[in-house]
């Protein structure tokens, strides 16, 4: 074994690689062998690689538009009831809207605020409306009100502003002792009374 290894080494010192037919023929087998494997090995390099690559982006392409789909589909299962709470959402901002007075209706808002004072038995000193505040849809209009009274009628009062269909809320509430001897045993309420108007489109 040892002297075919020799020999087989002796071949490859006396090789003329301008008379490779001249070859013997493990030789010859080496070569094609060594030349096969470097040609794979290259083609991987060169091809095989780029497809594994390819593949590997394709797969997590295909991750991805699995979650899309997974997300459509639980919309498109739930999509009868997205239209029913956008349904619901829209009725209930137009019962909102509703609430809010138009430009015209704000005139008899004042006197309903101010006919639930006098019929809980207060004094005005002060009702004086101030200048529109304009939000995104609806403007606040502010109302500073000074009453005279006793305890139990600002109770009355207030509870009658909330029950008022139209929506008016109170602010800034402060309750004093009345002045002079006139004012014994009555109380002054000072607030800020808001309510809401509807913007219209044109403005």
């Amino acid at each position: 074994m040892s002297s075919g290894l020799n020999n087989f080494f002796d071949d490859l010192k006396s090789l003329d690689f301008n008379d490779v037919g001249s070859w013997p023929i493990p030789v010859k087998a080496l070569a094609i062998v060594l030349l096969s494997v470097g040609v794979l090995g290259l083609g991987f390099w060169l091809d095989t690689q780029n497809q594994l690559d390819d593949l590997e982006r394709a797969e997590k392409k295909e991750t991805e538009l699995k979650q899309v789909f997974e997300t459509k589909q639980h919309k498109a299962i739930n999509l009868e009831a997205y239209k029913q709470q956008m349904k619901e959402m829209e009725q209930s901002f137009g019962a909102m809207l509703r609430q809010l007075p138009s430009k015209t209706e704000v005139a008899e808002l004042l006197v309903d605020i101010s006919q639930a004072g006098l019929a809980n038995g207060l004094e005005f000193e002060l009702f004086k409306p101030e200048g529109e505040s304009p939000e995104e849809f609806y403007a606040e209009l502010p109302i500073n009100i000074r009453v005279t009274g006793e305890y139990h009628d600002f109770g009355r009062f207030v509870s009658d502003v909330a029950a008022l269909p139209r929506i008016v809320t109170l602010h800034d509430i402060s309750i004093s002792a009345g002045k002079g001897t006139e004012g014994a045993g009555s109380l002054v309420m000072a607030a800020t009374a808001k309510t809401y108007r509807y913007l219209e489109e044109e403005e």
